[in-house]
């Protein structure tokens, strides 16, 4: 039961979302092309976005990074563009999830459901603290010496899964697995997009990582 905005232009689509979405008890925001769905975003507030990315007036990535200058909504791609360059776009410019057409609501209900739930913070949980940033896993928020860092439901679920195991190998599997998803097994670029935007944000120097470290081949350790 959420506050969804769909952003796409194939009207036969947007209809049978809405009415599939409307049956699982989902609020439904519907648009038509990148501009309209960038002002629904920011007069509705909507808890989730799913975006098309070849819209009429501008790639749906502009979009992703449009809503992403100013909110951590989970967003999921929605496009019948099937390379790892078109994934990775996507999953760079702030998605969370990208759904390849065709594709069956049920899929996507699922995935809707878990971006839901990355998204929801958890109570009485510590805080983390490097010499570098500080991690509140309650408020779901995090600190370096320059302010507030801004991180993506995602990108928080993947940093919990790893700060919650200090000192741990986390192997790539387990953490897709947990993140996204028993489906995504193999979607080792997921992480690899992800991890980057993470040392970026916290990592004094993201070339030369010092808590956020890649075992090559295996996986991830937090290192604090």
């Amino acid at each position: 039961m959420a506050r969804v905005l769909i952003v796409d232009d194939d009207p036969q689509l947007l209809r049978a979302l809405r009415i599939n979405l409307t049956a699982h008890r989902h609020t439904v925001t519907t648009a038509a092309d990148g501009a309209s769905g960038l002002r629904a975003a920011a007069s509705t507030n909507p808890e989730l976005v799913v975006v098309d990315l070849g819209l009429p007036d501008m790639d749906g990535v502009a979009v992703v990074e449009g809503i992403r200058g100013w909110s951590t909504v989970p967003i999921i791609v929605l496009s019948a563009r099937d390379t790892e360059s078109s994934k990775v776009d996507a999953l760079d410019a702030g998605a969370d999830d990208y759904v390849t057409k065709p594709f069956g609501v049920n899929e996507l209900l699922a995935r809707m459901r878990a971006a839901l739930r990355r998204a929801v913070p958890s109570a009485d949980e510590p805080l983390v603290v490097t010499e570098a940033f500080t991690i509140d896993l309650a408020a779901k928020r995090a600190r370096t010496p320059t302010g507030e860092v801004r991180l993506t439901p995602t990108e928080w679920h993947l940093l919990e899964a790893l700060v919650r195991r200090p000192d741990k190998l986390v192997p790539h599997k387990q953490l897709l697995q947990e993140v996204w998803g028993p489906r995504y097994e193999t979607e080792t670029n997921y992480l690899r997009v992800h991890m980057a935007n993470l040392r970026r944000k916290l990592e004094p120097d993201p070339a030369r990582p010092r808590y956020l470290i890649t075992e090559a081949g295996i996986g991830y350790r937090f290192t604090p």
